[in-house]
């Protein structure tokens, strides 16, 4: 069996002109890279293309593979020398089966979430660890998966018909990073650079949901965790959880789950055989 390894990982900050040219018979290894900053130039599906912050490259063994970094003019018209960039290579069986599950492009748009960047840096950290003993080698190598895993789930946002709005995916991801706090729709709609109208049409449109409900219904999965698995009172699990008032978290509830809170609470402890005070 073919042991999943690591080959590079990193982050690239470029201030001054690059170029990198793949193996004379293709890349010996499956290649990922996350535009992050400015712009550049890749080998994409045979011809060099303009490379976008957002945009998410990735190679298979094989593959043609060619990077420029020099000025780039941005959509503004401004021209300047900047590109950041988050990479990877990697081999293994497990890589292998994990590629062949759905079809993959060179070069797809995501929005670069920080579940998947907390990731890619978690995994440049633990590879520049100067110690690798085992420990640190199955590490890795969970967190290889993990990363595949958020990929696949930031492709299939993209790629499914609900995804078919990069902005409705970006304030999708941000109601869910921001749900345990208080927002409004505006904020939601400033941060993917739209008109509230618009915002609120959008996204109900591609989700079914409005901005707000989709928000309660995150607040909602995670004052559940909190009911099932702490001992905070309910007053303090609703204020954490992102809503402004209990009685609100209250109605909200047990519209849901058809039980109030303290009711909810009672039936998992009785489940799990945790004794109640």
């Amino acid at each position: 069996m073919n042991e999943l390894k690591l080959q590079l990982c990193g982050y690239s900050y470029h201030t001054q002109p690059a170029k990198y040219l793949d193996h004379q018979d293709g890349l010996p290894h499956y290649l990922f890279r996350l535009q992050m900053e400015g712009y550049c130039q890749a080998m994409v599906d045979g011809a060099l293309t303009t490379i976008r912050p957002g945009d998410l490259l990735l190679y298979m063994p094989g593959d043609r593979y060619e990077l420029v970094i020099g000025a780039q003019k941005s959509e503004l018209g401004e021209t300047a020398l900047l590109n950041a960039d988050y990479f990877l290579s990697c081999t293994g069986d497990w890589v292998d089966e994990w590629w062949r599950r759905t079809a993959k492009s060179q070069k797809t748009k995501i929005h670069s979430s920080d579940k998947l960047v907390s990731l890619w840096r978690h995994l440049v950290l633990e590879k520049r660890r100067f110690r690798m003993g085992a420990d640190n080698l199955e590490l890795l190598g969970y967190l290889l998966r993990a990363l595949c895993l958020c990929i696949d789930q930031a492709l299939l946002e993209t790629t499914a018909p609900h995804g078919r709005s990069f902005a409705a995916v970006r304030m999708k991801t941000f109601i869910e990073e921001n749900a345990l706090f208080a927002f409004k729709v505006e904020h939601v709609a400033r941060h993917v650079s739209l008109s509230v109208s618009r915002s609120i049409h959008l996204f109900k449109e591609c989700f079914g949901l409005s901005i707000m409900e989709y928000a309660k219904e995150v607040r909602l999965a995670a004052a559940i965790e909190r009911i099932k698995y702490s001992t905070l009172p309910l007053e303090q699990i609703a204020e954490a959880s992102g809503f402004a008032s209990y009685s609100f978290f209250y109605r909200a509830f047990r519209q849901k789950y058809g039980l109030s809170p303290l009711e909810y609470r009672k039936q998992e402890w009785d489940r799990a055989g945790i004794y109640q005070k």
